[in-house]
């Protein structure tokens, strides 16, 4: 019994001494020059990592580029080319024919309208013209009266009162009367009319059609719509940052989504300044040639060719994106870069024009993105 107690306590004592095992000798390690970092946006690369990755260095250049804005706007046309129709006094519609779509010329007849005011208007303006010549004939008698004295100087006064106010009256309905398309002088007692004609005061195309027969309209109320588009044009909207880039004669091609392919060319005419809460101001188009496939409304892509400028370039191989960012790696020392924040602007011919506020004169101008990796990579294993 004993005997076999002190067996299983030598067991468990050889188990015990295998399952700890002794301390390991630490390997040598083989000096591979490895990437180290000096803070976060920096790397220090060996001549043989430099050479695998095959990683390029040269100076940053100055010249010209010569870029491509790109624009988004629509087709509109001058304020002075649209006219809401409406009519100085209320009236009930009649013989309403417009449809939208349909082409008219300045003048022509667009609807008609009837209401009893028209006759009342017309009547009032025929009684105050001949009362007017009843005291036109009595200013002149009262004023021989007055004359040989055989009449007051009141009478007089009173009568030259009355036929003041009474021209002030006639006149006054005259230019009711032209205002809703009569024509005073040519009216009488036998030609009074309850229906006026309202008349298109441009010439183009009735876009809407805002009434129907039968239906009363106030003077406030727009009986429809029409649009000349002879000399439309593209409003685009540039942001605060852009427009100052852009004068007047600038040239530009635009383009619509449904057929990217056909192109229109046209040139910048007014530049409005005045920064609106998108932070954007409004760049007023006109086209080089009558486009009459393109209709107002209509949304457009627009290119504008911008002017050369000297600025500082890069290759486009040497800006590298992360997180939203644009950098660079600029040269610190022998096999030293830092990642270094830019702006990247226009680009043009394999160079893209780059600004910033401490830009190196050397910089990594080929596979910068290999750099970045090992950065990156080394500041996740420490």
């Amino acid at each position: 019994m004993n005997h076999t107690r002190t067996s299983r306590f030598v067991l468990i004592a050889l188990l015990g001494c295998s399952c700890n095992p002794s301390p390991k000798q630490e390997a040598p390690q083989v000096a591979s020059a490895p990437a180290t970092t000096a803070d976060a946006n920096e790397v220090t690369l060996s001549d043989e990592q430099i050479k695998m990755a095959d990683i390029t260095i040269g100076k940053v250049e100055t010249g010209a580029v010569h870029g491509i804005l790109k624009v988004t706007g629509t087709i509109d046309v001058p304020p002075g080319n649209m006219a809401s129709v409406s009519f100085p006094l209320g009236g009930y519609v009649k013989n309403l024919k417009l449809l939208p779509g349909t082409l008219v010329h300045k003048g022509a007849p667009l609807v008609q309208l009837e209401d009893q005011q028209f006759i009342q208007l017309q009547q009032d303006y025929l009684i105050a013209l001949s009362r007017l010549e009843f005291l036109r004939q009595d200013y002149s008698r009262q004023k021989e009266l007055n004359a040989s004295k055989a009449s007051s100087d009141k009478q007089f006064q009173q009568a030259e009162s009355d036929f003041q106010s009474q021209k002030v009256l006639v006149k006054a309905l005259d230019e009711k009367l032209r205002l809703i398309g009569l024509d005073p002088s040519a009216l009488n007692e036998t030609n009074i009319t309850r229906l006026l004609t309202v008349t298109a005061p441009i010439s183009g195309m009735v876009t809407k059609v805002n009434v129907n027969n039968g239906q009363y309209i106030n003077p406030t109320d727009v009986i429809c719509e029409v649009v000349n588009d002879d000399d439309k044009h593209l409003g685009l909207t540039i942001l605060e940052k852009d427009i100052n880039q852009l004068y007047k004669g600038q040239r530009l091609t635009c383009y619509s989504n449904s057929n990217p392919n056909k192109k229109y060319n046209a040139r910048i005419m007014l530049i409005n300044r005045n920064i609106n809460e998108d932070r954007a101001g409004e760049v007023h188009c006109h086209f080089e040639a009558d486009y009459r496939e393109l209709l107002p409304g209509m949304f457009m892509n627009a290119e504008i060719e911008m002017n050369n400028k000297k600025t500082t370039l890069a290759p486009a191989d040497a800006i590298i994106r992360w997180e939203n960012n644009n950098y660079v790696f600029g040269v610190k020392g022998k096999n030293v870069f830092v990642m270094i924040p830019v702006q990247a602007g226009a680009s043009s011919e394999g160079f893209t024009e780059i600004t910033g506020d401490q830009l190196p004169e050397m910089i990594v101008t080929g596979n910068a993105y290999a750099v970045l990796m090992k950065m990156k990579n080394n500041a996740g294993e420490e």
